[in-house]
């Protein structure tokens, strides 16, 4: 499925990306869909993704579209230092926010370890 297409109120982001790009946004809704129905909602210079609409909790972040990658930030509550996925991950100062830097190069690149983390945001940030 085309979710860019779906959703005109993001096609804006895409606008000059390569088809790889774009391929590979839908490649990672397409999974995140099959945890569970998700909502992209268009934010000044993200893409949150929410559960329950425009309003409901976000649990990932699409915050950069690259010629070749799609780097999305998961703001989970706690660390999770022990896994191979995440390039960065950091405190947010003054909150017990610890963003996790995922960036996506290859449809491959969304494994069984980060299908556990997708699942586990939407789990516990839901």
């Amino acid at each position: 499925m085309d979710y860019i297409a779906e959703n005109p109120r993001i096609a804006h982001f895409f606008a000059g990306k390569s088809d790889i790009t774009k391929g590979l946004f839908n490649h990672f809704i397409a999974e995140y869909q099959k945890i569970s129905n998700i909502h992209l909602v268009p934010t000044k210079t993200m893409i949150a993704l929410a559960i329950s609409g425009d309003e409901g909790p976000r649990i990932a972040w699409v915050s950069q579209l690259g010629k070749n990658f799609v780097h999305v930030v998961f703001p989970f509550r706690e660390l999770y230092p022990d896994n191979l996925c995440f390039t960065k991950m950091a405190q947010v100062p003054g909150s017990n926010q610890y963003n996790h830097h995922f960036r996506m190069y290859d449809p491959e690149d969304v494994n069984a370890e980060v299908k556990k983390f997708m699942k586990l945001a939407y789990k516990t940030l839901g």
